[in-house]
């Protein structure tokens, strides 16, 4: 064999090698629940200051509250909060929390939705809180989770009631991604904030952002990684084809200064179903921020909505 063939085998051999530490870096940067550097100490959605809020402290209260448990499809333990609303309500509306978060972290969305009147169930995704799991699945697997969360619904309160899916950051892709799923009829509405369009474009922009690096070949190596590893590309994930599938009506909220999911996913999630949908842009609201920025507003917006198209 040449000398220079020996060494181009053995340049690309090492390339190869470094490639696939690179990606099982990254996979356990951004898929293996685990502390995030990058999160600076808060889960999307939530503002640990104010741990001693109403809300927390009327969501923490073991007597408002029980724990329900089911097994996926795939063999892990799920765990949910349910708290139940006021005089018997056939509302139930079931949250989906951000990236590294917990149903702990939801307490004030929980009370919005139970002060609307609805019946709440907030899960754990998997590899989260109590749930089991060893990797982050960006919504993917667990949109297969959220249908059994709503047999579960509908097997506990009766076949009439009536379900809002609603998703904050990751969650807010969650609910996007379940919404080209088959659903039940009895899911009335989605209500997503600053979810990602796909995975792909999410962690590419990231990639960029905190490492200065491009998307290619990065992310598909660390891609093929997740499928070996979690059991699925991140190309398939992608919220933009799920929703060209969704007929169910949707509420799309987004700050404007959100730069951790680019304020311009909004206009690609919007454009990407043909579903009755609406938008609300909150201004000067960074990631996840939306409703700290504008409470009354935020409340008042999601309440127009649900009353619209849940009935």
């Amino acid at each position: 064999m040449k000398r220079w063939v020996k060494i181009l085998i053995g340049v690309i051999a090492l390339v190869a090698i470094c490639l696939v530490f690179a990606g099982n870096y990254f996979y356990n940067y951004a898929v293996v629940p685990s502390e995030k550097d990058f999160l600076s100490g808060d889960t999307p959605g939530t503002n640990k200051k104010k741990t001693e809020s109403e809300e927390s402290k009327w969501f923490t209260d073991e007597n408002n509250r029980t724990r329900w448990e089911l097994e996926s499809m795939d063999g892990l333990k799920l765990s949910a909060i349910y708290l139940p609303g006021e005089s018997g309500t056939n509302k139930t509306a079931l949250l989906a929390h951000g990236y590294m978060g917990t149903a702990e972290t939801m307490a004030t969305y929980a009370k919005m939705y139970h002060d609307l009147g609805y019946n709440v169930l907030v899960p754990d995704a998997r590899g989260h809180g109590k749930s089991q799991g060893d990797y982050i699945g960006f919504g993917w697997p667990e949109r297969k989770d959220y249908l059994q969360w709503i047999d579960r619904v509908l097997s506990e309160n009766g076949e009439d009631q009536i379900i809002t899916l609603f998703g904050i950051s990751m969650g807010g892709a969650t609910v996007m991604m379940t919404s080209g799923e088959d659903l039940p009829k009895n899911v009335k509405a989605i209500v997503e904030d600053c979810g990602y369009s796909s995975v792909t474009g999410e962690l590419s922009y990231q990639l960029k952002e905190l490492f200065g690096l491009p998307s290619f070949p990065l992310i598909p190596v660390t891609s093929a990684v997740t499928k070996i590893r979690a059991g699925y590309f991140f190309g398939e994930a992608d919220a933009l084809k799920q929703l060209k599938k969704n007929t169910t009506p949707m509420l799309f909220i987004h700050g404007d200064a959100d730069t951790f999911v680019p304020y311009s996913m909004l206009d690609e999630v919007y454009n990407a179903t043909d579903a009755k949908k609406e938008k609300y842009v909150v201004k000067g609201a960074e990631h996840a921020k939306a409703f700290e920025t504008d409470p009354e507003k935020y409340k008042e917006v999601v309440k127009g909505f649900l009353d619209e198209y849940v009935k």
